[in-house]
């Protein structure tokens, strides 16, 4: 492309960034600073990659800063890199850390990237595609790279950003505030900028900018119709079971195939993401039906179609949402009862969570407290958990201790 256009734009670029001071801060793994390796960021589309990338570099004296995004790099290739490194150098010396938003829109540059990192260079990356990011990175920069998947806000960051201190005790109009701030994280979910605006536009505006930017332009998919189709009708089914025999037949596309594919954009897209129902057979796991979660609770309630509010499926999600930030690996339980959640640690399962909106019901209390119990003792399990809307009690069913606690109370554990 024409150097002169790539210096105006990386001139221009670094400018903002530089200046960008009015931002909601996350939290940044103490080994994304240690380490010599490269810094990979995935995450949904607005998630705040950009943003953790900024509040990164406050840590560097100096830096280089470029957004694929930008439409003027658009014939960007990699044949492009030399160029750019050699701007960089011209307009800024040759001491720096590299940040390269969006980088994955150029085929080709993990080979750069490895390049910069064989001269000694730290280099960040940031990508909204998981399998794009992942694979390319597996193939040129093996060993040489560290993975952090950035959500939008959990509830506590929610908080923080309202300037909430989290204490181990909350008096009675504390309590209020607090759950006064988790209906509107409920309902706005936790993207950075709806935060701020409270505006559900927004939300539709990442749905549709994820759906046709990142996914049907990227990967050329003809059955765009189809396509929409079958993540709306996913994302207004959260929390629930799907197949994909089911799915293929429903909504009328070509084949089991197509859809299985489909899914899996949207997965790497992070819009949504499937649980598997726990099994020692690998094969019975990849077979059988899975449990769909949105990657955040605004986004469902502003794009999905739904008749009425289902709290128990939110809630759901949200715990979901939850132990993925808290990196557990999950799975879901289902014999002749149900349970939500099974945490896995290296070969044992360690503990069974169930999400409901109340247990104050005779029927709702016993199924849940009987899913608990199938799996406590089928795979002997110490920890037994049911989150709520806002119950909190100590049980003891059958010798096993069960715990009863409001969801927004261990969300902020």
């Amino acid at each position: 492309m024409d150097k002169s256009i790539l210096k105006l734009t990386l001139l221009e670029q670094s400018k903002t960034f530089k200046k960008q001071k009015d931002y909601i801060k996350r939290k940044i793994p103490s080994y994304v600073l240690d380490t010599k390796k490269i810094i990979a960021i995935s995450g949904v589309r607005r998630s705040g990659k950009s943003t953790l990338l900024r509040q990164i570099a406050e840590h560097y004296p100096s830096f280089y800063y470029l957004n694929f995004e930008d439409e003027r790099l658009l014939t960007f290739s990699a044949s492009d890199f030399n160029n750019l490194l050699e701007i960089c150098f011209e307009l800024f010396g040759t001491e720096g850390v590299f940040f390269f938003d969006e980088i994955q829109n150029v085929n080709g540059w993990e080979k750069f990237v490895s390049r910069l990192f064989n001269d000694g260079y730290k280099i960040f990356v940031t990508g909204s595609n998981a399998k794009l990011l992942s694979s390319e990175l597996a193939t040129s920069l093996t060993g040489r790279h560290l993975a952090v998947r950035l959500f939008p806000f959990s509830f506590k960051e929610f908080l923080q950003y309202h300037d909430f201190s989290l204490k181990d005790f909350y008096d009675t109009k504390e309590k209020s505030e607090i759950k006064k701030c988790f209906s509107q994280y409920v309902e706005f979910g936790g993207f950075p900028e709806v935060v701020k605006s409270k505006n559900k536009n927004e939300l539709s505006q990442i749905y549709q900018d994820v759906l046709i930017k990142d996914l049907i332009v990227r990967f050329r998919i003809k059955e765009s119709k189809a396509f929409r189709e079958l993540g709306l009708y996913l994302l207004s089914n959260i929390s629930s079971l799907v197949s994909f025999n089911n799915l293929q037949k429903l909504l009328g596309i070509k084949s089991v195939m197509s859809v299985k594919n489909y899914f899996g954009h949207l997965e790497e897209a992070y819009l949504l993401f499937n649980v598997p129902k726990f099994d020692y057979s690998l094969r019975k796991q990849m077979i059988n039906n899975k449990k769909i979660y949105a990657v955040d609770m605004g986004l469902y309630n502003a794009v999905s179609f739904k008749f009425s509010p289902n709290k128990g499926r939110v809630l759901e999600n949200i715990v979901f949402l939850e132990l993925k930030r808290r990196d557990k690996e999950v799975y879901y339980s289902k014999n002749k009862t149900e349970c939500d959640f099974l945490i896995r640690e290296g070969n044992k399962i360690i503990e069974a969570i169930q999400v409901t909106d109340n247990i104050a019901r005779v029927d709702t209390r016993t199924r849940e407290i009987d899913g608990l119990l199938e799996a406590v003792k089928k795979y002997k399990i110490k920890s037994a958990l049911i989150l709520t809307d806002d119950e909190e009690e100590k049980l003891k069913v059958e010798r096993i201790q069960i715990e009863v606690k409001p969801v927004w109370k261990w969300l902020m554990e």
